[in-house]
């Protein structure tokens, strides 16, 4: 029996706006793309789009061998897990499409998988060469398609697949996806990326929807996380790196006294339903103080603790720049860099954090928790949420004891609610 290997993808310029989708089929033995579809919608929602993609994909490798066991690979959570069976249809857009995708195939011939953004590139290049030709009131044919594809390679590369389908469809190359925010078409409520089917994503995988998108009413309450710096310690004033694999100092009376004003802040609010801390002193003690004026227990979660700054632990940068200049050069340009002496790189804080998030976000599903953590891993939330790259985290200030807070919907999406909020420490 042969087995297809079905990658879809669907966009949409606006949720609803113009939309378009992207489907493949390659055989699972060879490797060898059988069968391209592609197609603009007009205006449609971002799901409507990737529920088309899919069903596109599953007619292709139908037409081609109805017999043929076929394994389906998106990078859509929402419609990975609602084919799957384990998440409910309610949008009435997508209610009839699901229908139609199952009755293609038998079910037991068809198999799910959620994949990172990064692996569906070429479902996702499809759906963007749709909507660049659809929008121009072009048709896509996989002849531009590959003609474009071709032309980009024999040149070296040096365009991206997407923009090289915007130039067969006759219009500007499209932006990378990796472009400031304000050069890239919008993203309706398509995952920012954690695993559901085999392990947690690389964070740099990650990606968010433009703001609003988030609150589709099919999707039900998000886990929302608000995040809370831990109060001073007699180290946070002379602004020396203390991360875990340092002193663990406790916090200093104005620490104590912001913990207190930042517990006040969040009991007047009333939303908070747990409480959940990184495992260092610092944090522990700030959890306790909020905890303890909520009536509420403190779970400790490993993943939430602060980077291990190595043999900066204690040293101003100041310090660390004129006895380490070199390390500290390459730290803070290259994300896999190590401070001196062994310590976490932020490429592997952000592993962490997104293992952390996924782990909590299963666990506190449609709840309100308060985490109480440092300032890497809440810069990283914050940075994953918005899909944002690691030079980001050089850009943000964080300070004692602020609030931020991000919602996690059910489809993936992340939407940043706040950050750094200090005005409850203010007199």
């Amino acid at each position: 029996m042969r087995e297809f290997i079905v990658e879809a993808d669907g966009g949409s310029r606006g949720n609803p706006g113009p939309a378009g989708y992207g489907a493949v089929v390659s055989d699972a033995a060879t490797g060898e793309t059988l069968a391209e579809e592609a197609e603009f919608l007009g205006v449609v929602t971002n799901n409507v789009a990737e529920y088309r993609g899919l069903l596109a994909g599953l007619r292709a490798a139908h037409a081609l061998d109805p017999t043929a066991t076929v394994h389906v690979r998106m990078d859509s959570k929402l419609v990975v897990e609602q084919m799957s069976g384990r998440w409910k249809i309610k949008h009435p857009d997508m209610k009839p499409l699901a229908t139609q995708a199952r009755s293609v195939f038998p079910p037991d011939q068809v198999t799910y998988e959620w994949i990172p953004r990064e692996r569906n590139k070429h479902a996702d290049r499809l759906a963007n060469e749709a909507m660049d030709a659809g929008t121009k009131g072009e048709t896509w044919s996989p002849a531009s398609s590959r003609a474009a594809l071709a032309e980009v390679r024999a040149a070296g590369g040096g365009e991206s697949a997407a923009a090289a389908g915007s130039r067969a469809a006759g219009a500007a190359p499209a932006p990378e996806k990796g472009a400031p925010p304000s050069e890239q078409r919008p993203e309706a409520p398509d995952e920012q990326r954690l695993s559901g089917a085999g392990g947690v994503s690389t964070p740099d995988q990650q990606r968010t929807s433009a703001p609003g998108w988030s609150s589709a009413p099919d999707l039900g309450a998000p886990a929302t996380f608000v995040l809370l710096r831990h109060g001073e310690t007699p180290l946070t004033p002379q602004k020396r790196f203390s991360g875990s694999g340092g002193t663990d100092p406790s916090l200093s009376e104005a620490g104590r006294e912001q913990a207190r004003r930042a517990a006040e802040a969040l009991a007047r609010r009333g939303t908070i339903q747990a409480v959940v801390a990184s495992p260092l002193t610092r944090t522990r003690e700030t959890a306790g103080i909020v905890a303890e004026r909520l009536g509420l227990d403190v779970t400790i979660e490993d993943g939430l603790r602060e980077t291990d700054f190595g043999a900066w632990e204690g040293l101003t940068f100041g310090e660390v720049r004129e006895r380490h200049p070199d390390d500290l050069t390459a730290w803070l340009a290259d994300p896999e860099a190590h401070p001196t002496g062994g310590g976490e790189s932020f490429a592997e804080t952000a592993t962490r954090i997104a293992a952390a998030q996924e782990k909590l976000v299963a666990a506190y599903a449609g709840r309100t928790v308060l985490l109480v953590s440092h300032v890497t891993p809440i810069k990283t939330f914050i940075r994953l949420a918005l899909g944002a790259p690691p030079e980001s985290l050089f850009r943000m200030e964080l300070s004692a004891a602020s609030l931020s807070a991000v919602a996690y919907y059910a489809d993936g999406n992340a939407s940043v609610r706040l950050f750094n909020d200090t005005s409850h420490l203010r007199p």
